[in-house]
């Protein structure tokens, strides 16, 4: 979810990445730091090798080997990119061994922390004057997290797995056969339908890049408990991002006008 915030600076060199992180409150530093050292020790060639840390200083700063490739964001999406994007998830999830995924904190802008973002937002949009669509796709929204009574959360039937936790297409570099993964500093532990619902529910993967969502989708094996968190959790994504889109200043907009018009549509066609 931090394609909207800038958190870090980052220095490209030729051999590495020194990433520097401006004032934090949820252990960003501590978060990227954990999970390059934990994808090192059993996913190595995935992410970033992780070289040195200096989570004390100010800034806190983590450096990391550079790795090649071009982000995905910015294109359509091609079958074989895709089918690497989902190999390379996939390894992600099953390299890394349940008991130390478990004992990992939970990412940041999980469910709870996402329908806390969803309320603050609603409040806030209710002092601005959203176009009508905008307005009618949040009030169902809002109607059907209402209803649910409280946000899709995990279980025995959702195994623990290292989430990266943002699912920006820009993340996830292509070389020209193998899709690798940058940027952990919401990471923590998850499964691997929540992840998912991320990726493809993430504005990178229709605003100006074209990922087939099915296609995408139906290369994993998900168990029916997967199917419906999913499908639960992409919805809880698409009303959040259609909060963000609304309440996005057109003065400094990242993104296209009608964007939370076309977002108000993708989340409409999710709640029916």
């Amino acid at each position: 979810m931090t394609g909207q915030w800038s958190t870090h600076g980052i220095e490209l060199l030729a051999d590495r990445v020194v990433k520097r992180f401006r004032p934090c409150t949820d252990g960003e530093p501590e978060r990227e730091w954990r999970a390059l050292t934990v994808l090192g020790q059993h996913c190595p060639d995935l992410a970033p090798a992780p070289l040195r840390a200096d989570l004390a200083a100010t800034p806190p700063t983590v450096v990391m080997a550079r790795i090649p490739g071009t982000p995905l964001r910015g294109s359509a999406v091609t079958v074989d990119q895709a089918n690497a994007l989902a190999a390379a998830l996939a390894q992600m999830y099953a390299s890394v061994p349940g008991p130390v995924a478990e004992r990992l904190p939970p990412r940041l802008w999980n469910e709870h922390h996402a329908t806390r973002g969803i309320r603050t937002r609603h409040e806030q949009l209710r002092r601005t004057a959203p176009s009508r669509a905008v307005r009618h796709a949040v009030a169902e929204g809002m109607r059907w997290l209402d209803l649910a009574g409280r946000p899709p959360a995990g279980g025995p039937d959702l195994p623990a797995v290292l989430g990266q936790a943002d699912g920006n297409l820009a993340n996830f570099l292509w070389d020209g056969s193998k899709v690798r993964v940058v940027d952990f500093e919401d990471s923590g532990r998850s499964d691997r339908a929540y992840e998912l619902a991320e990726v493809v529910e993430h504005v990178s993967a229709w605003v100006d890049s074209d990922l087939d969502i099915p296609h995408f989708l139906g290369l994993f094996d998900l168990a029916p408990a997967e199917l419906r968190r999913l499908h639960e959790s992409r919805r809880l994504f698409a009303l959040l991002w259609l909060l963000v889109l609304a309440l996005e200043d057109p003065a400094r907009a990242r993104n296209p006008a009608g964007t939370a018009e076309h977002q108000a549509a993708r989340l409409l066609a999710l709640l029916d």
